[in-house]
């Protein structure tokens, strides 16, 4: 059985065209392993829009995240810093799982 990942509807277009390929998580989803095929669907519907390999799991804190970081999520690193804080209010340590769409 294939495990699933959820984002958010507004992230759909920019993981099909190939332009998000990190996403950053809180500890409940460290657990994925690199080589590991999900199932993505919407968080809003589940809806599944496309399959994602990850590539790796690497944990961080909110304050050394980087411009390359928001690069792989194709925004700037305080559009970043803010849905961060939106999604996990409060949270330090995240985790940057790295991926590639299939």
């Amino acid at each position: 059985m294939t495990r699933g990942i959820t984002f958010f509807s507004r992230f759909e277009q920019d993981i099909l065209a190939g332009l998000k390929t990190i996403t950053l998580r809180d500890a409940s989803e460290s657990h994925f392993q690199p080589g590991e095929v999900l199932r993505v669907s919407r968080n809003e519907d589940d809806v599944f829009f496309c399959f994602i390999e990850v590539l790796s799991v690497t944990p961080i804190h909110l304050d050394a995240l980087t411009e390359q970081h928001a690069k792989q999520e194709n925004m700037s690193l305080s559009e970043l810093k803010q849905v961060i804080k939106e999604i996990y209010p409060g949270l330090d340590e995240l985790f940057v799982i790295s991926f590639v769409k299939r």
